[in-house]
């Protein structure tokens, strides 16, 4: 399996967000990643590879303009601002109901017209290292393309919580929608699996009224859990969309027993699209010892994970996502890779 790796991920390192109405520190940083890689050259998982460059095109082809130039602008406009010194940038009001927002205002009005939280603070490295994400999960794509069962994008920051023209839950730019949406570009008909914890809100908005593109998600009900506002299981779909969504929202608690539930219907609702490539976004926040989750996985679970999805026998490509227990995380992102190269 190849790996595509980059090092820009080490540049964003936001040292603390807001989160539960108080400072604390970061929970999405560098080391995630690198414990990971350690692990996969460990078990011996897969070739490191550096991610091709694709330009500005890729990106473009799902994020709004606007969103795009600001997140390239907004560290420097933040330090112009506040002092090179300055904590990282983190929204403090936000256009409610009755207000305009204010995409060509100043940093401030900006930040929150483009942030939909206070958890993703955007720091001098952000902007390149989401570019670097987004590179490495279109090469992994590419890789799929060229004849490879299978690619791992092990890159961060995350994704799956950016839509087209808004950034939050650590994601500034939408790593598997952009590597879906140049699928298509090039042909393909994908199939999107989401297996974090929490409902990749950016990945089903990008897609909700298109039919080339299936999206389906396994995460907690967002009655308790975040994003909150989006992943119920009436959302299947809008216009020529209607059908291409489906959500499986589960219970606080859950543990195997309905998580291979949600995951057989996953599999059901795949393979009746009729995809010829599985993007999934592979979070691993539904460990049980997750600090985020209220899911109850084992390490075990994993391999289990991993083998289901080689059952769909599609070339696959995982998109690093979630997953915040420093102590496990290595070792269960790996077990879902072996467990599926040892069924595939």
């Amino acid at each position: 399996m190849k790996i595509f790796y980059s090092p820009a991920h080490l540049e964003h390192e936001p040292p603390q967000e807001f989160e539960q109405g108080r400072m604390a520190p970061a929970v999405e940083v560098p080391e995630r990643v690198e414990r990971v890689r350690a692990e996969a050259e460990r078990r011996k998982i897969g070739a490191l590879l550096p991610p091709r460059d694709f330009g500005m095109e890729p990106v473009s082809r799902v994020h709004d303009a606007g969103l795009v130039t600001f997140l390239s602008e907004a560290s420097s406009l933040w330090r112009k601002r506040y002092g090179e010194g300055a904590p990282p940038a983190i929204p403090s009001a936000w256009p409610g109901r009755g207000m305009k927002n204010r995409f060509q205002g100043d940093v401030e009005s900006r930040l929150g017209t483009y942030a939909f939280d206070t958890a993703t603070p955007i720091v001098r490295g952000t902007w390149s290292a989401s570019l670097a994400a987004a590179n490495c999960a279109l090469s992994a794509a590419e890789a799929i393309k060229s004849g490879e069962r299978a690619a791992f994008a092990l890159a961060r920051p995350p994704g799956h919580h950016a839509s087209a023209d808004v950034f939050g839950g650590y994601c500034y730019l939408n790593n598997i929608a952009i590597a879906a949406q140049w699928c298509v570009d090039h042909g393909l008909k994908p199939a999107v699996l989401d297996v974090d914890y929490h409902h990749g809100n950016g990945t089903q908005s990008i897609f909700y009224g298109r039919d080339d593109v299936l999206f389906v998600s396994i995460h907690g009900d967002p009655s308790f859990a975040y994003p909150h506002f989006l992943g119920f299981a009436d959302e299947h779909g809008e216009g020529r969309g209607e059908g291409a969504n489906l959500n499986l929202p589960l219970p606080m608690y859950s543990a195997w027993d309905a998580y291979s539930w949600a995951l057989d219907k996953a599999a059901k609702k795949i393979r009746a699209f009729g995809p010829d490539v599985l993007l999934v976004s592979l979070g691993l926040d539904s460990f049980e010892a997750d600090p985020i989750s209220k899911f109850k996985l084992r390490a075990e679970d994993y391999l289990r994970m991993g083998e289901a999805i080689a059952g769909l026998k599609l070339p696959t490509v995982f998109n690093f996502e979630g997953g915040y227990n420093l102590d496990a995380l290595a070792a269960i992102t790996v077990n879902v890779l072996e467990g599926f190269e040892s069924a595939a």
